[in-house]
């Protein structure tokens, strides 16, 4: 993919905050670099570099989707539905799940960003 200024300027926010990030965030971060940019511009510039496999889109229950330059290793995360507290998983963890999936789906599995749902321990204790 050819890299536009605001393309550019999105991958490099992204790289520094190493988290997780919504559009209008991401907006609101370069806006100052770029100020003739508006949402709708950084929006399908995050969609683009998505379709190119750049950056990854989630949703991790916050109501809006959340995008993150990819990494060159798989990362994934459990998000505990109470308190939206975010958990990433060891990568060996998930390998091994995907490994036992493949063999016994004969299915090769390209996820390279899994996010799983529940309720944390805190959250449990809580409800005792």
């Amino acid at each position: 993919m050819r890299n536009s200024s605001v393309a550019q300027a999105i991958l490099v926010t992204l790289d520094c905050e190493k988290s997780h990030m919504t559009a209008q965030a991401v907006y609101e971060r370069i806006r100052g670099q770029l100020p003739a940019v508006n949402p709708s511009t950084v929006y399908r510039a995050l969609e683009r570099l998505a379709e190119a496999g750049e950056v990854s889109v989630s949703d991790l229950g916050t109501g809006a989707a959340v995008y993150e330059q990819v990494a060159e290793e798989a990362h994934h995360h459990l998000v505990c539905q109470r308190c939206q507290q975010v958990v990433t998983l060891e990568p060996a963890q998930v390998s091994r799940f995907f490994r036992a999936v493949e063999r016994q789906a004969h299915f090769r599995i390209s996820t390279n960003h899994l996010v799983l749902f529940g309720v944390c321990e805190a959250c449990q204790t809580a409800e005792d």
